[in-house]
């Protein structure tokens, strides 16, 4: 079973930056395509981002395109979310999570979620 845990939740105001990482073990990483969401309180958990196994392929959902930069490091089993011009709108768990196929804005296309790492934009 593939296993991932999410880090670097934290405060920040808006404006500020914040970067997360999400490490994996089991398996095989590098041939996962690995994704990025996120939910808020009273929400439903909604897609973010997501990083095709070459690392070259990346899709944002509209919210957080040209502020969000995801990425990831093979040789580390490690995936990436650089946040940048954070708002207060972007509080929420964040998680990580293997796609598994389908579309990739599904929730119901991913597997083997994280616990999640908390974050919160102050304004």
């Amino acid at each position: 079973q593939v296993q991932l845990v999410e880090y670097g939740g934290g405060l920040v105001q808006a404006g500020g930056s914040l970067r997360l990482s999400c490490a994996a073990s089991g398996g095989t990483f590098s041939s996962y395509t690995m994704g990025w969401f996120r939910q808020a309180p009273g929400k439903e958990r909604e897609f973010v981002a997501v990083i095709y196994i070459s690392g070259g392929m990346t899709y944002y959902a509209d919210s957080v395109k040209g502020r969000f930069t995801i990425s990831r490091d093979n040789a580390k089993n490690s995936m990436y979310l650089q946040m940048g011009s954070l708002k207060p709108d972007d509080t929420a768990v964040y998680y990580c999570a293997v796609h598994l196929g389908g579309s990739y804005y599904s929730k119901s296309n991913y597997r083997y979620w994280g616990p999640g790492t908390q974050v919160t934009v102050s304004s």
